[in-house]
């Protein structure tokens, strides 16, 4: 990459390599940010598994949490605990009828990243759209590449999954961690945290290497083989 060069909106792709167990991939891009697509994961798996996936010789090696971490800011609240797999617990409270308070938890093993989480697609709310857009943002948002809500209503239903709000956080978590470089070996629960706090917690852990080990594991089957993808053009 060239120095000084800062690339926009990874963690939906960065999501899916995690998922997926590739640590080891080439991706060509034609600008300086992803592309949304349908707003999830999902396209990025697909287009992963079209490049084809191969395992390597190398053993993997993993970063194990070995002593907790926890950062709060007023009601929001993000931390990591020690655990021999990757697991991560997200909990939402929107004030709209259709999302209110919300959790879910995977275990990201045995498929279900695919399972549970790829599918998963961003949302957004008409009534802050407008204002948004005059601040230079979601220039690109419609009903394709996300779930639009009014006050009361998905504007473009089905939903995907009945809670498909907080899927997609945990999607959201899971690309945002993969910053760190290396697959993680620990428990992370997630109250109302947002990117802010995912990156606040990925400088944390790298910050300070009192908080964590690099290892392999003695059961790889536990996680996703270690494995490389072919190049993506984007």
């Amino acid at each position: 990459m060239k120095k000084g060069v800062l690339i926009s909106t990874t963690e939906h792709l960065l999501s899916a390599f995690t998922g997926m167990g590739i640590d080891n991939a080439i991706v060509e891009l034609d600008n300086l940010e992803l592309p949304i697509l349908d707003g999830s994961a999902k396209p990025f798996v697909e287009m992963i598994q079209k490049a084809g996936i191969r395992k390597q010789r190398t053993a993997r090696t993993y970063l194990r949490i070995v002593r907790e971490i926890e950062l709060r800011e007023g009601d929001k609240s993000i931390a990591v605990y020690p655990a021999n797999t990757y697991s991560v617990e997200y909990s939402i409270n929107f004030p709209h009828p259709l999302i209110g308070k919300q959790s879910f938890c995977v275990q990201l093993t045995n498929g279900n990243y695919l399972k549970e989480i790829a599918a998963a697609r961003t949302f957004g709310f008409l009534h802050e759209a407008d204002a948004m857009r005059q601040q230079g943002l979601i220039r690109g948002a419609s009903t394709q590449n996300a779930i639009v809500l009014n006050r009361d209503q998905v504007l473009n239903p089905p939903l995907r999954f009945p809670d498909e709000f907080v899927r997609h956080k945990v999607l959201d978590l899971i690309g945002d961690l993969a910053l760190i470089g290396k697959q993680i070996l620990g428990s992370v629960v997630a109250d109302r945290a947002g990117h802010a706090m995912h990156t606040a917690l990925v400088s944390r852990i790298l910050r300070d290497r009192s908080y964590w080990e690099e290892t392999a594991l003695e059961v790889e089957s536990e996680m996703p083989a270690m494995a490389s993808a072919a190049a993506l053009s984007l």
